[in-house]
């Protein structure tokens, strides 16, 4: 790549997800999308991590459509998508052939970009959809998962680059979703990726801690190709540093990013009426644009914070927020320090209320004892033996790669679709799949033409559910 720093914004996909709940509405992206595809980015990020879920369960819009939709407004730009590996997009491990069928369609619909990660940085997670993008001609940017643990030093995470470029990357990223890795320690774990690696190297951070800012200014002094950002409006705090402000930063460097301050702004003040209509709506809380260090102190995620917090609400234990913040790391330290990010963190998250509230796994939740028994992948570092006795029992552990335990679905998945009656094309299949009981709702709604009329009387923000123990259910578009 050349000098320049490429920019590839969330404005469209993490930036409301790490602000707003996932909640803008394709409606409200629609106007800006002409000005955007002009922009000049490196590519736009604008589907997956929870926008199929959010799509589907709150807004009644079918996420294919939307995608289409996106594709068709901004033919000039790469369209990127973040997809969870073997759990694609929904709550588990899917089977090989539904992962070939998710890629495929996605890059069908309109998707170029499609960054793959794993929650545990296990490569075999991340296999068959390397291989599938590559298949499919799609762009395949597999994510390393960044953490601070005994584990995982620079050694660790320059190592692991130099796998995903073995496997088939066509760039990698730094997926840095807590903002726990600093200015000085980026330019430093920058400098030695590209020392080691020859595709580009593409940054995400957060500005959770304040420091976004800085880690992009110091990796791209370190020599990184590409860097997320959000437009102004919905950026920082839980977000991405602003756009704007690294543009203007770096104009007339040798980095500078070649995008138009000019125009950025003018794209800006729509996004601008869309986050004051969601901060009315109370989907966006100004509270998500504050800078909380206590993400440094204990490599909580800012939306796994305001997790904590809404599930002592539901248990009528908010005096307990900080056991539990202290509980965290315990509880990160006795599973093998996974990096805390969809689905560890609320496995993590919800298993050190559970500590605080009911005893020291006196409770242990399903998710907790199927990290435990490996049904997630390798841990990074031993686990605590005392813990897994307790959870799983005489168990064996799972060593293999967990995908290889599960047998072909996508035609099961088809049958029961055609047999429900709502089978309209072959994405619907995959909806289902990955989202049962809220694609059935969805295609229920659709049948019955009551979608958009649903949508619009259903508050912003539902109700969660709790479970037994009235702990609140988490949804996978909580977290980033």
């Amino acid at each position: 790549m050349a000098n320049k720093l490429y920019i590839t914004d969330t404005i469209l996909r993490d930036a409301h997800q790490s602000q707003a709940a996932t909640r803008m509405r394709i409606e409200d992206m629609i106007p800006a999308l002409e000005a955007l595809d002009q922009m000049g980015y490196w590519s736009l990020e604008c589907w997956g991590g929870a926008t199929f879920d959010v799509c589907m369960r709150f807004l009644d819009e079918d996420p294919w459509e939307r995608l289409r939709t996106l594709k068709k407004h901004m033919p000039n730009t790469k369209l990127q998508m973040l997809f969870r590996g073997q759990n694609i997009l929904g709550y588990k491990h899917y089977a090989d052939d539904v992962v070939e069928q998710f890629v495929k369609k996605s890059i069908e619909n309109g998707i170029d970009v499609i960054r793959i990660f794993d929650a545990l940085n296990d490569e075999r997670n991340l296999e068959a959809a390397i291989k599938y993008t590559n298949k499919y001609k799609g762009w395949c940017e597999p994510a390393i998962s960044y953490t601070i643990s005994p584990v995982h030093d620079i050694e660790y995470f320059v190592k692991l680059a130099k796998k995903l470029e073995g496997m088939g990357a066509n760039s990698i990223c730094i997926k840095d979703m807590a903002n726990l890795l600093l200015p000085y320690d980026a330019y430093e774990l920058i400098t030695q990726i590209k020392r080691d690696v020859k595709v580009p190297i593409h940054l995400h951070t957060h500005n959770t801690t304040g420091t976004g800012d800085m880690v992009n200014l110091m990796a791209a002094q370190a020599g990184v190709d590409i860097v997320d950002c959000a437009l102004s409006p919905l950026a920082n705090g839980t977000s991405q540093p602003a756009t704007e402000s690294l543009v203007a930063t770096l104009k007339g460097t040798e980095r500078d990013t070649g995008l138009d301050l000019n125009k950025l702004s003018d794209i800006a003040k729509h996004f601008r009426t869309v986050a004051d209509k969601m901060q009315e709506e109370g989907t966006l809380n100004p509270k998500v644009l504050k800078v909380d260090t206590n993400t440094l102190r204990y490599q909580v995620p800012g939306g796994m914070l305001s997790n904590l917090i809404s599930q002592l609400q539901q248990a009528n234990a908010e005096d307990k927020y900080y056991e539990v913040l202290a509980e965290v790391p315990r509880v990160r330290k006795d599973f093998g320090y996974p990096p805390l990010v969809t689905p560890t963190s609320q496995i993590v998250g919800t298993q050190a209320v559970l500590n605080v509230l009911l005893g020291k796994y006196k409770n242990i939740s399903k998710e907790s004892k199927g990290l435990l028994r490996g049904e997630y992948g390798n841990l990074p570092a031993p686990v605590n033996e005392e813990v897994r006795k307790l959870a799983i029992g005489d168990d064996e552990v799972i060593t293999c790669r967990p995908a290889d335990l599960l047998k072909p679905e996508l035609e099961n998945y088809t049958k029961e679709l055609k047999e429900m009656g709502f089978y309209e094309k072959e994405e619907d299949v995959l909806s289902y799949a990955l989202l049962p009981q809220v694609a059935q709702k969805f295609f229920e709604k659709r049948k019955n033409g009551t979608l958009k009329a649903e949508a619009q009387a259903q508050t912003a923000s539902s109700t969660p559910s709790t479970d037994s123990n009235g702990v609140r259910t988490l949804y996978v578009e909580d977290l980033s």
